[in-house]
Formats: C-alpha cells, sequence, structure tokens
C-alpha cells in the first residue's frame, strides 16, 4: 500500500530535502508540494494526502493557522516542522492544539547525530501516522488575551451503573500487527476503587503526548494527593514551555523538574527534554534528581523507563502508571519492575491513541490491566486513586 504525502514549507530547497528522504520510501509518494498555508488548505482538499509535512513560519497563512482550517474541513494527519527555541515550542505546542499529532526539529541535525538516522525517523513517523485515521481536536481553543489556555473544568464524570464489576468492559479490539503476537485487551471506560494504596502516579508518553496529557491532567484537582511524575519524549528547549502551558491549562501545579528539589503532593513534575529524572531519597524524603546524558546515548532522553525504575525504589508497588500513545516501547520495562512490586498498570487504547506503540507494548506483555480511552483516563485515575 502506497500513502500520500503533501509537503509544505515556503522553501523550495527544504521541500526538496524532505521529497528526497521520503522518496527514499516505496511506501511513501509525495503527491503534492505547497509554499504557504492558504495553498496547502487548497491542496489537502484536491489531493486527500495520508500525511501532511507543515512548516510553522509561512507567508500568506501560517502553519498554525493552516492547521485549523485543515482539521476544519478536511481532517489529515500533520507532522510540524519547528525551530528548537522557546519560541518555536510555543508555535508548535500551538499547532498540536489546533490538531497537528507530531513534530520534528527542522534542523536535521537536531533529531539525530546521524543524518541517515534523522531520515530513517522521518520516514518511520509518515508511516505510522499515514496508517491512522485523522482525529479532529474534541474542542476549540478558548479565545484569550495572552495566547494562552484559559484554565478548564474536567468533563464531568459518567455515572457507574449499579451492577458494574470493578472494570466495566465496553469493548474489545486486536491490537495492531508487529513484532508482538496480537491479543485482545480488555479496554474499559470506566473502573471501581480497588482500595489499593498509593503514594504516587506516574505517566509516560511520546507521540501524541503533549495532547493526551493534557486531557488527563485538567481532570485532577488543585490538592490532588499525590505527587505526579510526567515522562514526556521531547526535546530539552520545549519541556519548559510544556510545563508552562500545562500549568496554565491544570488545576494541579505543574512545573519541569530541577534537581535537587523535594517531592510534594499535588504537584505534576515534568521530566526535562534531553535529560534524564530519577527519584531519590534522602532522611526520609524523596527528591528529584536530574541526570545529565552521554551526548553519545541514542536513548530516549528522558526515557520512561529510567523514571519508572527509581520510582520502584521509593514507592514500589504503591504506584499507579499509565503509559499514553507514543512510538516504540519505552516504559514496558519500567512497568515491568512497578508491576512485579504490587504496581497497577494501565495503558492508552488503541482508537485514541495516535500511534499504538508504547500503550501496546505494555499491554501485549500482560503488564496494562486495561487499555482506556483518554476522555477517560483522568476520570479513572480519581476514581482509583481517591
Amino acid at each position: 500500500m502506497t500513502f500520500k504525502v503533501l509537503i509544505v514549507d515556503d522553501s523550495s530547497f527544504y521541500r526538496r530535502r524532505v521529497k528526497d528522504i521520503l522518496d527514499q520510501d516505496r511506501s511513501l509518494e509525495v503527491v503534492g508540494e505547497a509554499a504557504d498555508g492558504k495553498e496547502a488548505v487548497q491542496k489537502v482538499k484536491s489531493l486527500r494526502p495520508d500525511v501532511v509535512t507543515m512548516d510553522v513560519e509561512m507567508p500568506l497563512m501560517d502553519g498554525i493557522e493552516a492547521v485549523k482550517r485543515i482539521m476544519a474541513e478536511c481532517p489529515v494527519s500533520i507532522i510540524m516542522f519547528s525551530s528548537l527555541t522557546h519560541e518555536g515550542a510555543k508555535a508548535t505546542l500551538d499547532a498540536l492544539e489546533a490538531g497537528a499529532v507530531d513534530f520534528l526539529p527542522k534542523r536535521f541535525e537536531d533529531i539525530a547525530k546521524e543524518r541517515s538516522d534523522a531520515a530513517t525517523l522521518l520516514r518511520t513517523k509518515v508511516r505510522l501516522l499515514a496508517r491512522r485515521a485523522p482525529i479532529a481536536p474534541s474542542r476549540p481553543k478558548p479565545a484569550t488575551t495572552t495566547g494562552l489556555l484559559k484554565k478548564v473544568p474536567p468533563p464531568p464524570a459518567r455515572k457507574m451503573p449499579a451492577n458494574a464489576p470493578k472494570s466495566t468492559f465496553v469493548r474489545s479490539s486486536t491490537l495492531l500487527s508487529g513484532s508482538h503476537e496480537a491479543t485482545e485487551p480488555v479496554n474499559v471506560s470506566h473502573v471501581q476503587r480497588s482500595g489499593k494504596r498509593y503514594r504516587c502516579l506516574a505517566i509516560g508518553a511520546s507521540t501524541g503526548g503533549p495532547v493526551a496529557l493534557q486531557k488527563v491532567l485538567t481532570h485532577l484537582p488543585e490538592r490532588f494527593p499525590f505527587p505526579v511524575f510526567l515522562v514526556q519524549h521531547m526535546p530539552g528547549t520545549f519541556t519548559h514551555a510544556f510545563a508552562e502551558r500545562l500549568n496554565q491549562n491544570c488545576r494541579i501545579k505543574v512545573k519541569e523538574a530541577e534537581h535537587g528539589e523535594a517531592v510534594v503532593a499535588g504537584c505534576a513534575y515534568l521530566a526535562p527534554g534531553g535529560k534524564q529524572m530519577e527519584i531519590e531519597k534522602r532522611a526520609g524524603q524523596a527528591y528529584i534528581a536530574i541526570r545529565e546524558v552521554d551526548p553519545a546515548d541514542i536513548g530516549y532522553k528522558p526515557s520512561v523507563d529510567i523514571t519508572f525504575n527509581s520510582l520502584s525504589h521509593i514507592y514500589g508497588g504503591d504506584t499507579l502508571a499509565v503509559i499514553l500513545t507514543g512510538m516504540g516501547a519505552d516504559g514496558r520495562e519500567g512497568c515491568r519492575t512497578l508491576k512485579s512490586l504490587g504496581g497497577k498498570i494501565w495503558a492508552q487504547d488503541k482508537d485514541s491513541s495516535v500511534v499504538y506503540g508504547m500503550p501496546q507494548a505494555v499491554t501485549v506483555d500482560k503488564l496494562a490491566e486495561v487499555n482506556i480511552d483518554i476522555d477517560a483516563i483522568g476520570q479513572c485515575i480519581l476514581t482509583e486513586m481517591s
């Protein structure tokens, strides 16, 4: 099967560069190019691509406005190309809120040390996103004078049937075929309190994670009784802006984690991009430890596995770990360790995941107890941890 791609960038040189990379994959066909957002909207309607690669800064209509128009009129999976600056991060987050599903640094040397690795990652992302049905934004962005989203109340909780079991079965779906054998995950939209003791909540995410994390965290109250540890695969220049935005949107406090700070309940700590976040304990108090990583390390930075494994030494099985949408299998081994100690593992379901990779990994290895729609995870967390 061949997937159609539209390349949008005001630089003809950059469009040619992206096209040369995608042309190396026989399953990808570049069906058109556009030099600005206005032309992109028109070509999406006429060419019906499976994936669009979109620059943020363009004349006539920028990438953010183009994403809004496309997702409103002819939804399609969109990957943004962004500069690794604070302003670039803010613009990219705006594009993700408007409906784009993923982003990559515009400079290929910022993606990977070797150009061939960067090209492979781009082709992989395009293929994965081409296979999924586009998901239109669930709600419009409220207008503000600052350009930031206002804090919004969570959706009302859905009532549980009187005779519902601990996990209310909704439907089963077969996992995407891949390196794992297909299995039938239990998909639920509600849970009943299990009575388990907790001391922390941990969430890992990658592709599609920024929007998914916001959906989950907007459910948590200002005085949530546990610390929350967040690991999102994201460049270092993005995580500070992302933490600021989450803090604006959510009632719980959200911040980029800092080395040496004491962990307190009611605060969500976002792992800094390009580094590793671990939790340590001294004199009975948990502290954040931010580790620099070897530049030669090609692993995830930050890594869900590294953070989750450190939690196992401090909180043991008193942890609820949630794996959200994302490529790869980061988080699986950390979840394995937590579950061996009695921790509870949940995963986002296939239908609401941008990429059902990380959730699939913990599901097929029978680590995740259930798969849950992203719109229901926040309320399920409140029910389980209340």
